[in-house]
């Protein structure tokens, strides 16, 4: 809907456009240049589950989207706060792109209906013969299904479906990205990978369902005991895992495969083929570097499952380090 050059005479409360807005089957609010709300259509009314009666005259339309005050998209045309789209908005047009409207999408948490929607929003500028602002237009278009769909696939493309982890072309991404970041910081990048003890022994012994009951477990462990939220836990292959830490050193990331260690030890699931202890156990590798011209993802990763094949050999169920760079 482009709003970018539309003028109106007269009052805008009299006009043919008001009426048709009324009834129109998509969400629809006006506000006045005071941004008082003129206009609350039927749809408005379905969506959000205020009366028009409340709204019309008042200035409180972020009710109808949101907990507390905040500008609708409508305000910021109103206001010409364009600097505040990137912090309200999840995605949105830039100004002039779309002549004098905006578009932007967002997660809204409809309070009175008490659940969330993704809305699309246009909104654009109504001015009179004279070209002073009259109005503002806002309309908006329930996104909520076709984002959840997108999500769903996004998550397809992301997740291991047996472990719930990130899968290893999510964790490939991760570790291009935080090498880079890494490299222009000048700061120490860390990988661990971990091994299940024996588990092709587990599967033999306990059937392959079992075998999936166990990786699912040690994933949500492993998970469990990695904490930040910039370090990324993923299915590695089979029955190995790997752990991307940006910003740690040798030292930290030895800290958090002990944990890691520790926390399989305490799941306690039973492994009677095992020839290392009466329970599943991990074996981890280390290794930490700081990115720079003589070095690559690969060494890191080569360093990490170096260390893996060193705690295999000394015994298993333990943590070995790569040597420090």
């Amino acid at each position: 809907m482009d709003f970018g050059t539309q003028t109106f005479g007269g009052d805008i409360d009299q006009s043919m456009a008001v009426r048709l807005m009324q009834h129109l089957v998509v969400p629809t609010f006006v506000l006045d240049a005071e941004r008082r709300v003129t206009i609350w259509n039927h749809a408005c009314e379905r969506l959000t589950g205020i009366p028009a009666a409340e709204m019309v005259g008042t200035s409180d339309h972020w009710r109808g989207f949101y907990n507390e005050p905040r500008h609708c998209l409508a305000d910021l045309i109103a206001l010409e706060k364009y600097d505040q789209l990137a912090e309200l908005y999840a995605a949105h047009t830039t100004p002039g792109e779309f002549g004098f409207g905006l578009r932007a999408e967002n997660w809204c948490v409809m309070p009175v209906k008490g659940e969330r929607h993704y809305l699309a929003v246009d909104a654009g500028p109504i001015y009179d013969d004279h070209g002073t602002l009259i109005a503002i237009v806002e309309t908006l278009r329930d996104m909520t299904d076709q984002k959840l769909a997108e999500m769903a696939l996004q998550s397809l493309a992301t997740k291991d479906s047996l472990t719930g982890l990130a899968n290893r072309r999510s964790l490939d991404d991760k570790l291009e990205l935080e090498w880079k970041c890494s490299l222009r910081a000048g700061t120490s990048l860390a990988f661990i990978l971990a091994d299940i003890d024996h588990f092709k022994h587990y599967n033999d012994h306990y059937g392959h369902q079992k075998g999936d009951e166990c990786l699912r477990s040690v994933a949500g462990t492993i998970g469990a005991a990695v904490f930040r939220p910039a370090d990324m836990t993923a299915r590695y292959g089979g029955e190995e895992f790997a752990i991307v830490m940006p910003n740690t050193d040798l030292a930290g990331a030895h800290a958090v495969a002990e944990r890691v260690c520790v926390a399989i030890r305490a799941l306690a699931i039973p492994h009677a083929a095992s020839e290392t202890a009466p329970h599943i156990t991990l074996s981890l590798g280390v290794a930490a570097l700081v990115p720079d011209a003589g070095n690559s993802q690969e060494t890191l990763i080569a360093d990490a499952d170096a260390a893996l094949y060193r705690a295999k050999d000394s015994g298993r169920n333990r943590v070995s380090i790569a040597s420090a760079v």
